[in-house]
């Protein structure tokens, strides 16, 4: 047998046996006996480096640094869940569904893993890259770091489409957590402090060797792509094990939401016994073609919900209140508590939200309050336990003036909210919104920090992002630790935002309500900082996930004088204010322009996306719901018997897959639309 063919076979061994020890639970070697097999083959490579492999089992030991984990769009976005909390919410759930499938569902159950979100992405059966959710439309690359750990192939088994994403989460068994700390502790070292967070940052440590040390597992549980050639959510997960993922065993199908609550009622009594942390259960609609007819919201899937299990809770003294000014002026006040332990953390501070929030639970100073973490995240005080309050406890009165400016609050009608009217003038919103338009997501200016902006307005550089444009290396000399270098660094950081997207820039603005989808959306649908500046309240609500509060919002942001000034004073020096257009490959006739379509129901030759993209290549309008403004419906299957009902009453034509096609040729040929 040659050395090639003793590394290959002792390849395809060890890959065998680490995947029957990490995958499937059951090893059929010893410990001992891999550990031998892995060294002969070390050795093997060591001294025969032609026939290295980067998929080799000895490369599992990591050893790369990543100093800076590069940001990568993913292919698909990988969307947040609605959450549930009781069994009324997802019968209400499941009421919705209804009103959209005219047809039997089926439930896929899935225990939602307490970890760090994952997308892994094959080509030709070798991982590619694998990337953290972050905000959903991109992440953090840590390939280098995932591929330490062992429960993720490297290499697929059988056969797979060419190119296809898998997302799951990162978690850390809890005896592995267990042991890990026992041998910080030894160490003199501080254990960490809970499995989830301690995932979490494993994939953002820069050493990968150091990420193969820690017991990190990963489950899987959604696939995607375009050839994956499967009908329902469970054949998926057959699939996905099929191929060597580590895919929970636990996940169930069923046909009835009374065997889902039943499920949802076991696994929270039960889940202490896993040997992962849980914070839930997921439950899908099992058939694709439904999902696909149900489709997203601007956040969330809608044939998917994430039911939580009640948080744990620990009770506290509430020693003061103090109210923090957001950059839209949005007063929220915050708890500051004795520090109490909570889910593996110590809680110091807790949001009581707004004034209303606050009146509801009856707070007074020293109460002895009820505090847990929403989501098994976030703490908040739920209640207080009256039978422990003194007797000379002072209630808590919400403040009146701004703590920052002391001008007087607001509270606009229909608000929970109180705000801080003095956008111009009080620091904190002057600072919020220069730190916002500089943030990574935003203009991502390199070298400005928020100590330095913080520095910048209150020793008055600048009191608007536009300011930023004018600065001079000798106008930052005289800042604390602000050297020449570290001068000429953010002033050139600055010049090159210049050339940022428009949709940047859009999100940059800080329009209230207009996070990085929607300012995506409209940059997209727009244009232009000029068309989007004349759209009216009922062209802005007629578009894709743009609800009346967005709208408005951004109908009273081109209102005021002072946003129009700092827009054009953003165009004097050079923002990029419009969409540049790509070359397109082709050059498309603008067959559709000047009227707007519906597209509803499930498609055999397009998905509803693909619909909506032809639709805006050939010049129309894609809109969200059904008006008497709507030019054409284009109807699939299993459309909604009260979207087919609207149309019909206002007279909206219906168009079939086959009919639209058959439109867009016609208007092809001739270049007219008729």
């Amino acid at each position: 047998m040659t050395i090639e063919q003793q590394i290959t076979e002792l390849r395809i061994a060890l890959k065998e046996h680490n995947y029957r020890y990490y995958v499937l639970d059951e090893p059929t070697i010893s410990d001992f006996e891999f550990d031998q097999l892995l060294k002969t083959l070390k050795s093997l490579e060591d001294d025969h480096p032609d026939f290295f492999d980067q998929n080799s089992p000895t490369q599992r030991v990591g050893g790369s640094i990543t100093k800076n984990f590069n940001t990568v769009v993913h292919d698909q976005r990988m969307y947040s869940l609605d959450n549930s909390y009781s069994t009324s919410d997802l019968e209400e759930w499941e009421k919705r569904l209804l009103k959209v499938i005219d047809a039997p569902l089926s439930f896929m159950c899935e225990l939602k893993y307490d970890g760090a979100s994952i997308s892994l992405t094959y080509e030709n059966g070798t991982l590619l890259r694998g990337v953290t959710r972050g905000d959903g439309i991109e992440g953090d690359d840590v390939t280098a770091n995932i591929r330490t750990i062992r429960s993720i192939p490297l290499t697929l088994k059988g056969t797979f489409p060419q190119r296809f994403d898998i997302r799951g989460e990162i978690v850390m068994p809890k005896a592995g957590f267990e042991a890990l700390n026992l041998q910080r502790i030894a160490a003199g070292e501080e254990p960490f402090k809970n499995p989830r967070n301690t995932a979490s940052g494993s994939l953002k440590l820069q050493d990968s060797a150091e990420v193969a040390k820690r017991p990190l597992s990963c489950l899987l549980y959604n696939l995607q792509g375009d050839d994956i050639e499967v009908s329902t959510q469970s054949q998926a997960l057959e699939q996905a094990r099929s191929w060597g993922f580590k895919v929970p065993s636990e996940a169930k199908s069923f046909s009835h939401l009374s065997d889902v609550l039943s499920y949802v009622s076991y696994w929270e009594a039960q889940r202490h016994e896993l040997p992962y942390e849980i914070d839930g259960v997921v439950i899908k609609v099992n058939d694709l073609k439904h999902q696909e007819l149900l489709g997203f919201t601007a956040k969330a899937p809608r044939w998917a919900i994430a039911y939580k299990f009640q948080a744990e809770e620990a009770q506290s003294i509430l020693e003061s209140v103090v109210y923090q000014v957001g950059r839209t002026g949005a007063i929220t006040p915050v708890a500051q508590l004795t520090p109490v332990e909570l889910a593996g953390t110590v809680v110091k501070r807790a949001s009581l939200h707004n004034a209303d929030q606050m009146a509801k639970l009856d707070l007074c100073l020293d109460d002895h309050v009820f505090v847990e973490k929403g989501g098994d995240i976030i703490p908040k005080i739920t209640g207080v336990n009256f039978a422990a309050r003194r007797s000379d406890s002072r209630p808590i009165v919400f403040i009146t003036h701004c703590p920052e400016c002391d001008t007087p609050l607001v509270r606009q009608e229909g608000e929970a909210q109180h705000y801080c009217p003095n956008e111009q003038g009080c620091p904190i919103q002057i600072m919020g919104r220069i730190q916002h338009y500089i943030s990574r997501k935003a203009m991502d200016i390199e070298g400005l920090g928020e100590e330095t902006v913080s520095l910048m307005v209150r020793q008055g550089i600048i009191s608007d992002f536009s300011d930023l444009y004018t600065l001079e290396v000798s106008d930052l000399l005289p800042l604390e630790r602000m050297g020449e270098k570290s001068a000429q660094n953010l002033v050139n950081g600055v010049a090159e935002s210049r050339s940022k997207e428009f949709d940047r820039v859009l999100f940059a603005l800080g329009i209230r309500h207009v996070g990085q989808t929607v300012a995506k959306k409209l940059a997209r649908h727009y244009k232009s900082i000029d068309a989007l500046a004349k759209a009216t309240l009922e062209e802005l609500v007629d578009l894709d996930d743009i609800g009346i509060k967005i709208a408005e919002s951004i109908v009273r942001y081109f209102q005021e004088a002072q946003n129009i000034e700092r827009i054009e004073r953003l165009r004097s020096f050079g923002i990029q204010l419009t969409m540049i257009e790509q070359p397109a490959s082709l050059n498309l006739p603008a067959i559709l322009s000047g009227k707007s379509f519906v597209v509803s129901g499930v498609f055999e030759h397009y998905s509803r996306e693909g619909l909506k993209a032809l639709i805006a290549d050939y010049g129309g309008k894609v809109v969200g719901s059904i008006s008497g403004k709507t030019s054409y419906v284009v109807a699939g299957d299993q459309m909604g018997p009260s979207k087919r009902e609207k149309a019909e009453k206002l007279g909206v034509p219906l168009l079939s897959e086959n009919e639209f096609s058959a439109m867009i040729k016609a208007g092809v040929q001739t270049n007219l639309f008729y």
